[in-house]
């Protein structure tokens, strides 16, 4: 099955210049003029990957990755013509998965697509029903969902991804580095900031009391640690 890729940008050029290439590479591929139209081809065209332009017409990149559903195993890459690091905070918050910045080359662009769908494709394979519980926080390895007194937390792929190898290794103490290796993969061009993000995330969504299993070791990384973990096949 080829691989779904939804392109959008209000400029024209740009828009050709990335379909071009990626059909080119194989890739089947949507394009939209505007976020609306980008918002409902994602729903209608499904793609394994979208690349969206930050500032758009009718809807942002930004509006755009909120309204997406964080459980999709969508990749998001965010196109801004700002070399600002607060656009790239905030799209990273958002659940986007990398950033390029106008204007770019077209190399580096297929390059960051195809190292993007090399992580999504490298989720961690299941084979056991593997639950963590603690209190009432569950931790559904196999489904890929978090729940805290039955109700469903939302997070996104990475953040799920970060929670359980840190769950899976309470105690040890990962650096910025590390974390960024295992579940970013080693071909990230992305920084250690992205690590820091999601963890503050992570705080967030959980919330009292559950935020205090992520750890911070200044200096050095984070850890799972404090609470009564129990761990079921």
């Amino acid at each position: 099955m080829q691989t779904k890729v939804l392109i959008a940008d209000d400029e024209s050029s740009i828009t050709e210049l990335l379909s071009y290439a990626l059909l080119k590479e194989g890739f089947q591929v949507e394009v939209a003029s505007d976020g609306e139209e980008a918002y409902e081809k994602m729903l209608q065209f499904q793609p394994h990957m979208a690349i969206l332009d930050v500032m758009m017409p009718k809807m942002s990149g930004f509006e755009i990755c909120q309204k997406i559903n964080a459980d999709k195993n969508v990749g998001i890459i965010l196109i801004t013509a700002k070399n600002d690091i607060s656009d790239k905070v905030v799209g990273l918050e958002l659940g986007a998965d990398d950033y390029i910045t106008k204007p770019f080359d077209i190399r580096e662009v297929l390059l960051r697509v195809k190292s993007l769908l090399r992580r999504l494709s490298q989720q961690p394979s299941v084979t056991n029903n593997e639950i963590y519980r603690i209190s009432n926080l569950v931790i559904d390895k196999t489904g890929r969902k978090v729940t805290i007194g039955g109700k469903h937390i939302s997070i996104t792929l990475k953040e799920f991804d970060l929670l359980v190898l840190l769950m899976e290794h309470t105690e040890r103490v990962f650096t910025r580095e590390e974390l960024l290796d295992l579940v970013w993969g080693m071909d990230y061009i992305g920084g250690t900031r992205t690590v820091d993000i999601h963890i503050r995330r992570l705080r967030q969504k959980l919330g009292q009391p559950y935020d205090q299993l992520l750890q911070t070791l200044y200096g050095v990384g984070y850890k799972i640690a404090g609470l009564d973990i129990h761990h079921e096949t």
